[in-house]
């Protein structure tokens, strides 16, 4: 089709890699491109996802069945070196080389490490978008590794040669302009008005009633300030317990760390990686839902606990303040006193609780719409494909 169609309006054919798997949603990206694919494809567009071959990172048994076709969206598998640290790096390599052949107008990369391959996608002239969704090198779990020199290496190649660059915080289009004095474009992410879901199974598996627990479910990593918020939890005056639901991320080690720092306070129940109803009840019927990250590109989590109307205690890192602004109780980030002080005021004073409540919902699904987003998104790929080719 002709480039000044595909400007003006005409369907798009558009590829995204960089995630695990959709429809699995092992984590906040693989949602991002379940979201905005489906959108896209029901708008009449064709997109084609690369999913790695691989396990749930959280382990087999959290495997989904494997599709060709979801929601519309074609989905394609590429060879994966199923291993901690190669896993990302070798699918990446494997879906731009099936990109190269695609005929695609918009190739959208998703994540620094994944972005590494935008110097290939250039060399054959593709029109390439990426998503950055935090500053993943920074991330505890790859300490001096050659993963982190890999990703910090991606997010230079972003910079290179990538048409857009996509940021999902303030934070971060500062960092980049500061660093490499480039330009990036703010496009959070969107949340949906989700199907309240009454405590059943929660009940069942672990005696979870409504309101009689504190919530944390994202991955088991050590920037998401799980430590400090078991820390701070067990001296707190309360019968509620402390859900720390999520899956691991090649963090075993950490994991079994913040068990043991639970030690034997009965109040601290570890559920593992959740989904579909357990996932929904677990939001729908918590006293509030925490979230102390040190680190975060733009916390999909946080949205969603917003969207169930919980009252919401987080970290005041940028990221997580952008978010929130005034309709959320906030700590000062890795500070367990001032962590523990917010939770037993929390507990104390359910009335407090009931007044962000409230607000939560109506405040956060105005501020982000997935639709919304969508749309800016596909305004954004025409933007590109408008473009001559000069990187």
């Amino acid at each position: 089709m002709d480039r000044k169609v595909k400007a003006d309006g005409g369907r798009l054919k558009i590829a995204m890699f960089g995630h695990k798997r959709v429809p699995s949603r092992e984590g906040g990206i693989e949602v991002v491109v379940e979201e905005l694919s489906t959108r896209m494809a029901e708008k009449g567009h064709k997109v084609v996802l690369y999913n790695r071959k691989g396990h749930n990172v959280s382990g087999a048994e959290y495997d989904t069945e494997k599709v060709s076709e979801y929601k519309g969206v074609a989905i394609k598998e590429v060879f994966t070196v199923d291993k901690a640290g190669l896993a990302a790096v070798s699918s990446s390599f494997f879906a731009a080389l099936k990109c190269l052949f695609g005929r695609y107008d918009v190739i959208h990369v998703h994540a620094e490490g994944p972005a590494a391959m935008c110097w290939l996608l250039k060399l054959f002239r593709k029109k390439v978008v990426v998503t950055i969704h935090g500053l993943d090198w920074q991330r505890a779990k790859w300490g001096n590794k050659f993963a982190s020199k890999y990703i910090r290496f991606g997010e230079k190649m972003a910079v290179k040669y990538a048409d857009r660059i996509i940021v999902l915080s303030n934070g971060v289009r500062d960092y980049f302009r500061e660093t490499y004095n480039a330009r990036t474009v703010f496009l959070p992410n969107g949340v949906k008005k989700p199907n309240d879901r009454p405590a059943d199974k929660i009940t069942a598996q672990w005696g979870l009633k409504k309101d009689d627990y504190i919530l944390y479910l994202g991955r088991i990593v050590p920037e998401k300030g799980i430590s400090y918020l078991i820390e701070a939890f067990k001296d707190v005056k309360t019968d509620k317990k402390l859900v720390i639901a999520g899956g691991l991320s090649d963090t075993e080690d950490f994991a079994a760390s913040i068990k043991k720092l639970a030690g034997d306070d009965e109040r601290i129940i570890f559920t593992g990686f959740v989904h579909g109803r357990i996932k929904h009840e677990l939001y729908s019927n918590a006293y509030v839902y925490t979230l102390p990250s040190d680190l975060e590109g733009m916390p999909l989590s946080l949205l969603e606990g917003m969207s169930y109307g919980n009252c919401c205690l987080t970290s005041d890192i940028d990221e997580c303040r952008e978010v929130v602004e005034d309709k959320a109780v906030i700590f000062r980030k890795s500070d367990v006193a001032d962590l523990r002080e917010k939770l037993q005021l929390l507990c104390d004073e359910p009335q407090t609780v009931e007044g962000y409540r409230k607000e939560a919902a109506g405040f956060i699904l105005g501020k982000y719409n997935w639709n919304d987003i969508t749309d800016r998104t596909l305004k954004l790929y025409r933007s590109v494909c408008k473009r001559k080719n000069n990187k």
